[in-house]
């Protein structure tokens, strides 16, 4: 049952993750999405920190739309 969650929040949060025009933008708006999403999903704190951090990274590698 969990991985029909799984796959799209990891989904959403690398479409949202570029929203922001620098890098710093796009990291943090990243973490927050992530950080949700990992909250939403796990329901522990291993989750959000886990989701924050994969949002981030992806955030940040993204080019600006």
């Amino acid at each position: 049952m969990r991985v029909f969650l799984i796959v799209p929040a990891i989904a959403a949060t690398f479409a949202l993750a570029a929203c922001g025009y620098t890098t710093e933008d796009r990291a943090v708006s990243g973490a927050i999405i992530g950080a949700a999403a990992g909250q939403a999903i796990g329901h522990d704190t291993g989750s959000t920190v886990g989701g924050a951090v994969i949002g981030g990274v992806a955030g940040a590698v993204t080019a600006p739309n």
